[in-house]
């Protein structure tokens, strides 16, 4: 039951910091921000991490 809390929140915050910092990423764009831009590019892709770490918790055998 622990495993399955832990593996939907590390989903959520997976998907809360792609929708950052693909926001980032797309004002940081559109100001021709390069900073900004870097700064999108990171939170996705630590989003894309923890989302995979929830899978993993999820399913450990499959990993």
């Amino acid at each position: 039951m622990a495993e399955n809390k832990q593996s939907l929140s590390d989903k959520v915050k997976g998907t809360v910091s792609k929708v950052k910092g693909e926001a980032k990423d797309q004002i940081g764009n559109a100001r021709n921000d390069k900073g900004q831009q870097a700064d999108g590019k990171k939170d996705k892709t630590k989003g894309n991490l923890q989302d995979a770490a929830g899978k993993v918790k999820e399913n450990p055998d499959r990993h």
